[in-house]
C-alpha cells in the first residue's frame, strides 16, 4: 500500500496503524489528519478515491462523513448561544411556534443537543426526495409526538437531530445550517468541509460504499451484544425506527444528496478539514482565532446525558451536541469531545492535550460509534503522547 503524506517525529506509529487499516481492516481509501496546539502533526492518505474504483486518493479528496456531521452542526447552535442569539434553556417553541404541537411545549433547545427531546423517530418516515427538501423534515418533526417525556431520558436522534437543529438555526438566523456554517465558519477559515456540497467542489468527493475486513484482535469488542443486534433487526424497535426516519435511505453517492444540507448525516469533508475544524474550536490555528470560548468548550463536553441509550441500546455519553469519551465512543482522554460517523469517520478535540483528530474513509463497515480503523489510529496517537 502506497501511503502519502507526512508525520511529525514521534508520531510514526500513526502511520503504521494507518497502513494496517488497509492490510487487515478493509480500507480501500482513507485519510487521517491530526493537529496539536494548532499545528498539523499527521497528514496521511492512501488507497483509491472511490470505494469501487482505481483512481488514487489525492491530497484534497473528500468523503461523506455521515454522523460526524452532527459535531460540525452542533457548533452552529453553540456559537449562536455564545453570541447571545440563542438561549439553550428556552423552549424550542419559543423560536419555532409550530413545534409546540402534541405535547412538545417543554422540549428545550438543550434537549435537541443532548438527545433528550424524545423525538428520535417519525411515525411516517420521509421518502428520500422529501428528506432533501429543507422544509419537509422540520414539518414532520413538528407534527410528531414524543415517544418519551422530553428531558427525562436520552436516546440517539440519528436523523431527526438534523431537522430539529436546522430549523432552530433557520428561525434564529434566517439561514439553514449549511449556509450559516459556510458564511461564518468554513468559508472564512478555508476549511475543506461542506454541509451542502457546492457544484464547484463536487469533483473532489469520492464514491462511498460497504467494505468488509478481518476482525481486530484485542481492544474493543468487535461484535455487538445480542441485544444490540436484535434491536437493529426488530422493525418495531426505536433503534430500527430511528435509523429509518428516511426510508429507503438516499444514495449517498447521488449528487443531489450531497448538495443538500442534512445536519445529521451528509457533510462532506477531507480529513484535514475535519481535524482543523476541531482544532479551531479549542485553540488558535494558522491565520485563525479560536471559535469556542473556554466556557463554550465546557458546554460542549460537560456531561448532559449518560447511561443506557434508548436507541443505541448500549451506554452512551453526550454533552451539548457532542459524544463524550466512553466505552461506546472512545476518544483520546476523558476530556475529549467529538462525533463518529456510522461506519468509519471520526472527528474530535481534546483540550488538555491540544489534539484535534479527523479520519475519513470511503469504505463503511458495520459499525456505529467505534470503528476499529479509527480506534487503531486513536490508540496510536495516545501511545505517541505516552498517555
Amino acid at each position: 500500500m502506497d501511503v502519502h503524506g507526512t508525520v511529525a517525529e514521534g508520531f510514526e506509529p500513526v502511520r503504521d496503524a494507518f497502513v494496517r487499516n488497509f492490510e487487515t481492516l478493509g480500507d480501500r481509501g482513507a485519510a487521517v489528519a491530526v493537529y496539536r496546539d494548532g499545528q498539523k502533526i499527521v497528514d496521511l492518505w492512501g488507497g483509491t478515491r472511490d470505494v469501487d474504483g482505481t483512481a488514487p486518493w489525492e491530497r484534497g479528496t473528500a468523503q461523506v462523513v455521515r454522523s460526524a456531521t452532527k459535531g460540525v452542526a452542533a457548533a452552529v447552535l453553540l456559537l449562536l448561544h455564545q453570541r447571545g442569539q440563542l438561549d439553550l434553556d428556552a423552549p424550542v417553541g419559543h423560536y419555532w411556534p409550530e413545534f409546540k404541537a402534541r405535547g412538545k411545549e417543554r422540549v428545550l433547545v438543550r434537549h435537541v443537543l443532548n438527545h433528550r427531546a424524545g423525538l428520535p423517530v417519525l411515525d411516517r418516515p420521509l421518502t428520500p426526495r422529501d428528506a432533501l427538501d429543507p422544509l419537509k423534515g422540520p414539518e414532520a418533526v413538528a407534527a410528531q409526538a414524543p415517544v418519551w417525556e422530553p428531558g427525562t431520558d436520552h436516546g440517539y436522534h440519528a436523523l431527526t437531530y438534523g431537522w430539529l437543529l436546522d430549523e432552530l438555526v433557520r428561525r434564529v438566523t434566517g439561514q439553514g445550517t449549511g449556509a450559516w456554517l459556510a458564511s461564518e465558519v468554513t468559508g472564512p477559515l478555508g476549511l475543506d468541509l461542506w454541509l451542502g456540497l457546492p457544484e464547484s467542489e463536487a469533483g473532489r468527493a469520492g464514491r462511498v460504499g460497504r467494505v468488509e475486513g478481518a476482525e481486530p484482535t484485542g481492544g474493543l469488542r468487535a461484535r455487538p451484544k445480542r441485544s444490540v443486534t436484535e434491536a437493529y433487526e426488530d422493525p418495531a424497535s426505536l433503534t430500527r425506527r430511528a435509523f429509518a426516519a428516511i426510508s429507503p435511505f438516499p444514495d449517498q453517492n447521488d449528487p443531489a444528496y450531497r448538495a443538500a444540507a442534512l445536519p445529521a448525516t451528509n457533510a462532506v469533508a477531507t480529513a484535514d478539514g475535519l481535524a482543523r475544524f476541531y482544532a479551531t474550536l479549542i485553540g488558535d490555528t494558522a491565520g485563525a482565532a479560536r471559535l469556542f470560548t473556554p466556557r463554550t468548550v465546557e458546554l460542549a463536553r460537560a456531561e448532559e446525558s449518560a447511561g443506557p441509550d434508548r436507541v443505541l441500546v448500549v451506554g452512551t455519553r453526550f454533552g451539548l451536541g457532542y459524544m463524550l469519551h466512553g466505552t461506546a465512543s472512545p476518544f483520546l482522554t476523558p476530556g475529549s469531545f467529538g462525533h463518529p460517523g456510522r461506519g468509519g469517520a471520526l472527528g474530535f478535540a481534546d483540550p488538555e492535550t491540544g489534539i484535534a483528530f479527523g479520519y475519513v474513509t470511503n469504505g463503511f463497515r458495520q459499525t456505529v460509534t467505534a470503528d476499529p480503523r479509527a480506534q487503531g489510529l486513536v490508540r496510536a496517537v495516545r501511545g505517541a503522547l505516552s498517555l
